[in-house]
Formats: C-alpha cells, structure tokens, sequence
C-alpha cells in the first residue's frame, strides 16, 4: 500500500499537476489528497468523458494532466479518448480502477468491465501498466509512462487495485466564489439567423486572440472556411466533449475562449 502523496509528490515533480475526473470508492484518498494538495488542481467532472475533454483542453493550454476514473465509466471515455486524443495526439496520464477484479467481491454491474478492462485500453492503443501498489514501484512506473508518452504522445493508463491507497482525510478548505457570468437568451424576438452568419458575427465580435473550440461537423468546417486562425481548434469527432475542453482551455489562460456547440 502506499500513500496519495507518495505518487502525487513524484508525479508533480515530472509536470503531472492537473487532476480531473469522476469518482469511485478505490480512488476517494487520491481524489482528496489532489483536491487538498498545494501542488494540485483538481476538477471534479460530470461524467468520464467530460474529464477527458476537460484534461484535453488543460493540456492545450500547456497543462500536464492526469484522469480518474473507475473502470465501469470506461465506456464513457471511449468517444473523446478514440476521436480527440488519438487523432489530435492529445497525451494524458489515465487512472481507471479495476472493480470487479477477479477474485475481490464486488456489484454485479462490474463483471463484463472487469473482464476487459486491459483489453478495451489495448483496442484504443492505449498502453497499460498496474498503479503501483509500493513505494518503490512508482519512480520506474512514472518513468516508463513519460517514455511512452514522450514516443507515442498518447494517453497510458495505470489500473489501480482495490486497497492502493492509503485513507486521506478530506480536509475542508475556504472556497472563494466568483462571481457568475452574464446569460443571454438570444433566440427570442426575431428570426433565427443561419449558422454561416453567426459564424461571420462572432469572428466579427471576437478579439484576435480569443481561442475559439468549434463544435464537429459544419460549424467547425464553416468556420475554417470564412477565417482560419491559429487560435481556432477544429474539434472533429468527440460529439459533446466541445464544452469540456473549453473549460479545461479557460482555467488555465488569462486570454479570452469561446466555445461554439450545438
């Protein structure tokens, strides 16, 4: 067994400070150690997938990422893993749980998961090792994962057992609050405009250095069509995660990002 800390200390050392993900009863210590730590980020997401794009969008603005999630949520992971970080070469560092290992009693939910749980990593190219279990396991664990990410540029993923971690208290911080952002319901009062001429009115309206996330399909086609900027990123395929990736984008740049969805 080891300590949250043990791994998160060395990890931070090689970049790895931002967390994000969803989570599960093996993952609670490591999950309030990266929530509590001085040398951690932690967002907490709303699914698997949404912490994918979220950690995505981190990485674009220059973040070292790291996802958690339990294995069972997988599935929710394939979209963005297959469609925005293998063809964008997106890189994370991908905790998943093993519930349902064999021979560890677990819910009847888990069986199949548990089952494939190497093999669906390995069909989405993504290499796998289990999260070490001792302390001095993990300096040759983070090194083989920053070798094979600095070759592949490719997510890899560590299977955590049940009882890895040791027990962190979750200790309550101040949170300050921002203030909330202005909503604005626009489809009232006239007719609805067409895509190609919202596009033309946003490009119109948006600063030069705005990062702009266009949702798959048309509005990102379109939109390389009236103006391309390096600024912009072209999200094809991950159907849904455009808002993810945004917020990861927004938390941490000064500059100003739009997220065009629907």
């Amino acid at each position: 067994m080891i300590q949250a800390d043990d791994f998160i200390v060395p990890a931070q050392k090689r970049g790895y400070d931002f967390y994000t993900g969803v989570p599960c009863s093996f993952l609670t210590p490591f999950i309030n150690r990266a929530i509590t730590s001085d040398r951690t980020d932690y967002v907490g997401a709303a699914s698997e997938g949404e912490a994918v794009a979220i950690a995505a969008g981190a990485w674009l603005a220059g973040r070292k990422t790291v996802v958690m999630c339990q294995n069972s949520g997988l599935g929710n992971c394939v979209n963005p893993l297959t469609s925005l970080n293998y063809p964008f070469r997106i890189p994370t560092l991908l905790i998943t749980t093993w519930r349902g290992q064999p021979g560890v009693k677990d819910e009847p939910q888990h069986e199949l998961m548990s089952q494939i749980t190497q093999s669906l990593l390995e069909t989405m190219r993504i290499r796998s090792l289990t999260f070490p279990r001792m302390p001095d396991e993990i300096t040759a664990i983070l090194d083989a994962v920053e070798t094979e990410i600095s070759i592949s540029d490719l997510p890899f993923g560590l299977v955590m057992e049940k009882g890895t971690v040791g027990d962190e208290p979750l200790v309550d911080q101040a949170v300050i609050m921002t203030s909330g952002g202005t909503y604005q319901d626009l489809t009232k009062g006239g007719d609805r405009p067409n895509r190609y001429g919202l596009l033309e009115t946003v490009l119109a309206i948006a600063s030069k250095d705005t990062a702009i996330i266009a949702t798959t399909g048309k509005c990102g086609r379109e939109l390389f069509t009236i103006a391309d900027r390096n600024a912009h990123l072209y999200q094809v395929g991950s159907m849904g995660c455009a808002s993810g990736m945004g917020l990861g984008v927004a938390l941490n740049t000064a500059k100003p990002v739009m997220v065009l969805d629907g």
